[in-house]
């Protein structure tokens, strides 16, 4: 996409007023806020509400010659920013760099524009902040912004793989269904006079647009669809592991440190399921063979289940109040004062994640910062066997490790505190490998410290958590590099790595949709051991756990290798 003489000049004119004066991550963070005003909002910046994207060739191309000139800033010896902020901003704009010019995503994702224009109205019927006419004056305002972001799609979009355009059309025809049928009484029934100037015609227009872009994705962007390439090839994934780890890490490299890790767990595993089937059935003789062995102390594992989703919520609030009290009686980290936490179940409407669950995170800047555990969850009215069979995989001696994991110290926790000590590009733009990989250490932590350290069994689903997550890493790379098929990875998955069910089968979606995310946990996870040891190391019996933990969680999701110069700096001699 070779832009004109008039884009040219509109983006000089840009750079040329953009205002340096202020600090450089300041900068950053307000042109990135104008660009993406709805991610902005996701973050609860509510100021954003009163903006909308804007993915015209025009624009993008504006935002484009910022990232660059703003890389060029960046390297400046005297460049007014902190260095590790400066990193992640540096991560930051190489990604927006690869995502707006190598991938081009203004022309091969349908995507892009539907799931923008699918959240136009909705968030501002939703924001309790606003006065009703705010809220008047701003749907009308949408109408127009979707009419041009529908427009700024017909002019940008040129080949769509398969998949992204099903999910796109889809998208859009329920989108263009509301507009033409529903719009009108929603707006009625939430406000009684509901009126804003030329609203009916500006209706029209977005109906009409969205018409438009729905005539060219079900007609020319389909005979030309692309056949989905989900798997990236080695080039590809050796650039996006470069770029996500910031690291010279090459893809065989983070093979070879997979492999070793599954090959060490493996043997712990043996260890753990020994000591345990010795202790539980001193009578009968151990397994010689491991598979036999480690199959029957993780079925006794998996036989602890919950009975139902009911008995699963109560379980998970005893164990978060159990953990909160191991934590403070021995002194591992500093607890958050308020506690912003709901747990429930997750619900059926969910789909496929509710089989899963999730964290639903506060935004990092929501003045009302509640962080919701949602608990997996399957229908009681399926097969009787189907359902032991899930609650199996959430077995009672996973969850007492996983409580850890998703709460505390780990999500919950590190996030809570991180917003506490609000640094706005550490929040924006976090470091992937720190997020999953703290959760990740601090399973190791607690039951070092001795959490459920009578029961052999919580360990061992941690060891099985720690081989999934070598397995995650290591099977990414084989897929994407070497040409896995889905049935060599649920082999090598479930008799090499000894996933559970449940996980194995999740696990394929997972590669091909996020392979650098599932690196995380193991990369992280293994560079915060290193880093523990080299501080009880250097400081022998002057390491303090606490101050240790602490001092992570305040500075934020930032490369992990910069702590070792900030223990250097803050702990004790």
């Amino acid at each position: 996409m070779k832009p004109s003489k008039k884009i040219l000049f509109a983006l000089l004119f840009f750079l040329s007023t953009t205002t340096w004066s202020h600090g450089l991550d300041e900068t950053y963070i307000n042109e990135w806020k104008k660009f993406y005003p709805s991610k902005s909002l996701s973050k609860g910046i509510h100021a954003s509400i009163f903006q909308f994207e804007d993915f015209s060739s025009q624009n993008i191309e504006k935002w484009l010659g910022f990232n660059q000139q703003f890389l060029s800033a960046l390297s400046k010896s005297d460049a007014d920013i902190n260095a590790i902020d400066a990193r992640l901003l540096r991560i930051q704009v190489l990604s927006e760099i690869d995502q707006w010019k190598k991938l081009s995503l203004q022309q091969s994702s349908l995507q892009l524009y539907t799931t923008r224009i699918a959240g136009a109205i909705d968030p501002v019927l939703k924001a309790d902040y606003l006065l009703i006419p705010e809220k008047f004056d701003l749907v009308c305002q949408r109408l127009q912004q979707v009419t041009k972001l529908s427009q700024a799609a017909q002019n940008n979009l040129n080949r769509v793989a398969e998949d992204d355009l099903t999910t796109g059309i889809t998208n859009l025809s329920a989108t263009l269904a509301f507009y033409q049928n529903d719009l009108q009484q929603t707006l009625k029934s939430e406000f009684s006079n509901f009126n804003c100037q030329g609203f009916n015609l500006k209706l029209q227009n977005a109906i009409k647009s969205l018409d438009e872009l729905h005539t060219l994705a079900t007609g020319k962007l389909s005979t030309n669809a692309l056949k989905p390439k989900k798997i990236i090839g080695y080039d590809e994934y050796a650039r996006r592991l470069k770029l996500y780890t910031d690291s010279e890490l090459t893809p065989e490299e983070l093979a070879k440190m997979a492999l070793e890790e599954i090959e060490i767990v493996r043997g712990l595993i043996g260890e753990v399921a020994k000591t345990y089937l010795k202790a539980t059935y001193p009578n009968e003789p151990i397994p010689d063979n491991y598979n036999a062995l480690t199959a029957k102390a993780l079925g006794d594992m998996e036989k602890d289940a919950p009975l139902n989703a009911e008995d699963y919520l109560q379980f998970w609030h005893q164990l978060s109040k159990a953990a909160v009290d191991f934590i403070e009686k021995n002194e591992i980290a500093t607890l958050p004062k308020n506690n912003t936490l709901r747990i429930i179940t997750a619900p059926e409407s969910a789909g496929p994640a509710a089989r899963i669950g999730w964290v639903a995170s506060a935004p990092p800047f929501d003045p009302n910062p509640i962080t919701t555990l949602n608990l997996p969850s399957i229908p009681e009215t399926l097969p009787k066997q189907e359902q032991i069979d899930f609650w199996a995989s959430f077995n009672k001696p996973f969850n007492r490790m996983i409580v850890i994991h998703e709460l505390f110290p780990g999500h919950y926790m590190q996030l809570k505190i991180s917003r506490e000590t609000a640094h706005p590009t550490r929040l924006l733009f976090p470091y992937g490998t720190y997020i999953e990989g703290w959760a990740t250490f601090t399973e190791k932590v607690l039951l070092d410290a001795g959490w459920e350290k009578e029961n052999h069994l919580t360990y061992l689903a941690h060891l099985r958590k720690r081989l999934e997550n070598a397995n995650r890493a290591y099977t990414s790379m084989q897929v994407h590099c070497n040409g896995w098929s889905q049935e060599q990875v649920m082999e090598f998955s479930t008799e090499t790595s000894l996933l559970a069910p449940q996980f194995a089968k999740s696990l394929w979606g997972r590669i091909m949709n996020s392979p650098m995310q599932l690196t995380s946990y193991f990369l992280g996870g293994s560079q915060f051991r290193k880093l523990w040891h080299a501080e009880q190391k250097r400081l022998g019996n002057k390491f303090e756990l606490k101050l240790f933990m602490d001092t992570i969680m305040k500075a934020g999701p930032i490369p992990i290798d910069e702590f070792y110069e900030i223990f250097a700096l803050t702990a004790p001699n």
